[in-house]
């Protein structure tokens, strides 16, 4: 358990230092594609500490069963998050260029007229949906990990993008939602769950990824397997 902590506290300590504080320091020393190939090298290393840490840890008792009904809740919770994955992957004006090169901000499309971090809310989703079915010590430890990492590194991506793009983040920012579907709850945006790409694509996610759930290692079969074996 203590080098689960560790390796945890290494993954989300050092994603944020290269992210904000020492990116711009180091990319003005190796440049931006040699920095963006540390930081991808830094974040392996923590996350398979992680991993290995994690396995690494006897069987806990599990606090509470989640149920066909929970494991219902949890698989559609999935869906929507392998959908908000891909679409992440289509035009998305915060992933890192490595040529340095301001993104074109258009109109909302897809994914992001539900929130303008769907890679971000997939990560989050991933790990409530994983705590709730299979809630243990070390699971609580690895899970909320994952949302510190999604939810607060969303938050201050949007403050470094807000100083980074004066020009054109703050108009993204005002016509997009942090909270998925808060803006088709206040009514500003039609209800969507993106375009036909991600559905798509999202979808065979979510069926290739449950399905090896289990063969990967995965202690319960996930997803509609669960029920149609």
């Amino acid at each position: 358990m203590e080098s689960l902590i560790a390796a945890c506290v290494a993954f989300v300590g050092f994603h944020f230092l290269l992210s904000h504080p020492l990116r711009r320091p180091i990319v003005g020393r190796i440049g931006e594609a040699p920095f963006l190939g540390l930081y991808s090298l830094v974040a392996l290393l923590t996350f398979g500490w992680m991993v290995v840490a994690f396995r690494a840890i006897p069987p806990e008792p599990i606090w509470w069963d989640a149920g066909d009904i929970g494991w219902a809740i949890a698989s559609a919770l999935m869906l929507l998050g392998s959908i908000l994955f891909v679409g992440s992957l289509i035009g998305n004006p915060a992933l890192p260029n490595p040529t340095g090169a301001v993104p074109v901000i258009r109109e909302p499309h897809g994914v992001f007229r539900i929130t303008r971090h769907p890679m971000m809310w997939s990560f989050a989703l991933w790990a409530l949906v994983h705590f709730g079915v299979f809630p243990t010590l070390a699971n609580a430890v690895l899970t909320a990990t994952i949302l510190i990492l999604a939810l607060v590194g969303s938050a201050l991506q949007d403050r470094k993008k807000m100083a980074l793009q004066p020009q054109s983040w703050p108009d993204w920012q005002a016509r997009t939602a942090f909270v998925p579907f808060a803006a088709q709850l206040a009514g500003t945006k039609p209800w969507t769950l993106g375009n036909a790409t991600a559905i798509l694509g999202g979808t065979a996610l979510w069926l290739v990824a449950t399905w090896a759930h289990t063969p990967l290692g995965g202690p319960l079969a996930a997803g509609i397997w669960r029920w149609i074996g």
